[in-house]
């Protein structure tokens, strides 16, 4: 049982041994993508799930074989407080100059870059972060009105006629695309809108969480006859049972069933989970098979490793108020909550709690399942809550 050959490998975005319960879900976007090379009429998808359900290891599998059948790429992982020009134009770049290299398609990925240069320069005055190298002068009055709305069309339309003169398709993969502003999104989803209609091989798959359906709807009313949304959600029994024990059967490791059983039952069959605790647990035993004993062991570090990580990290970017808010969710259990239920428990009318409310869901905390429900975007939160926040002391403060 050394530690070198452990074969677990929590971490953001880390592919795991075993990508267990997603095969269904990459064959359909290998359908989509390859309807896209063929100009097919296909809808682009967006992954949707909570934090720890492995979408951005999907997006990255995803883009992975699209690679390797040909297709061009375009990965980009939207942070806050960033612009989508910004985070869109260094990347089209690459792509275009990969396409300028191919001989049938060199005239029209040049004139793509024509129109990069375009974009980037009437719109930098707007979006100050925009920056791109540009390898050609713009060609007046190709992407270059300075509105989003209509350069973005331009943009992508000449991106995808390069793709087109090449026999390939451009895919946009965006990771955390919840963080892109609404009007943003909106130019996006008008500008993708476009080439469907003109039969552009270009197609965008995101990752995001639960509220970005939400937000891509009222963005533009027509985005769920434009997008399919897979929900990525936690791994059934059988699918959690093979994610752990394939990768320690390939070192010729066993668990004992009440094991297995135990880290199912504790990770709740999330991904990420059960790579902690099938880490912990291979690192708490000294020799195969891996028993209830070792993986009691490793619930203690797994739980403080998570604690100090993946829960930490976005604990450490809250306010007061919005710690309370919360804890005060966590109190009433998983979730979701009933918004009057949460401000019963601080003792506040329900209104009071509007503000704070919608800073969690803009930094990716809390979701709306339905109207006037919240829920956590990350699993197990509210355990975490009551343990970093103790007693009954916090709701008098």
């Amino acid at each position: 049982m050394d530690p070198i050959y452990n074969p677990y490998s929590p971490g953001a975005g880390s592919p795991p041994p075993e990508l267990a319960g997603r095969d269904a879900l990459v064959e359909t976007a290998r359908i989509a993508l390859e309807r896209t090379r063929l100009r097919f009429p296909t809808k682009s998808l967006m992954l949707c799930g909570l934090r720890g359900v492995g979408k951005t290891v999907l997006l990255d599998h995803i883009r992975e074989q699209a690679e390797h059948s040909g297709i061009h790429t375009v990965r980009i992982e939207a942070p806050e407080q960033r612009s989508l020009p910004a985070l869109l134009a260094p990347q089209l770049r690459q792509a275009l100059l990969r396409l300028s290299r191919v001989e049938k398609a060199r005239d029209l990925a040049q004139r793509g870059l024509r129109a990069l240069a375009g974009f980037a320069g009437a719109l930098k005055v707007k979006y100050e972060d925009i920056e791109v190298g540009l390898d050609l002068e713009p060609e007046p009055g190709l992407a270059d009105n300075g509105d989003l709305e209509h350069d973005l069309q331009d943009l992508l339309d000449a991106a995808g006629a390069a793709a087109e003169s090449a026999g390939t398709a451009i895919t946009i993969f965006i990771d955390e695309l919840q963080y892109v502003e609404e009007e943003q999104l909106a130019t996006l989803i008008t500008a993708l809108h476009r080439t469907v209609q003109r039969r552009r091989p270009v197609i965008l798959v995101g990752a995001g969480l639960p509220q970005l359906r939400g937000r891509m709807g009222r963005a533009k009313s027509y985005a769920e006859r434009l997008f399919d949304f897979p929900e990525i959600g936690a791994l059934n029994n059988e699918e959690a049972r093979r994610a752990l024990e394939k990768p320690a059967s390939s070192q010729g490791v066993a668990y004992d069933e009440d094991a297995v059983e135990q880290i199912v039952n504790e990770t709740q069959g999330y991904p990420y989970f059960l790579q902690e605790w099938g880490k912990h647990a291979w690192d708490a035993a000294d020799a195969s098979p891996i028993t209830l004993a070792h993986v009691e062991m490793a619930s203690i570090t797994a739980v403080a490793a998570l604690d100090e990580s993946f829960f930490r990290v976005r604990f450490d970017r809250l306010t007061p108020s919005e710690k309370r808010y919360l804890r005060a969710m966590a109190d009433l259990g998983p979730g979701p909550h009933r918004s009057g239920d949460i401000a019963e428990v601080l003792g506040r009318p329900v209104n009071s709690f509007g503000p704070t409310r919608n800073n969690l869901i803009s930094k990716g905390m809390v979701w709306s399942p339905s109207h006037g429900d919240t829920a956590f975007t990350v699993p197990m939160f509210d355990k975490f809550m009551k343990r970093i926040i103790l007693g009954d002391d916090w709701k008098t403060l």
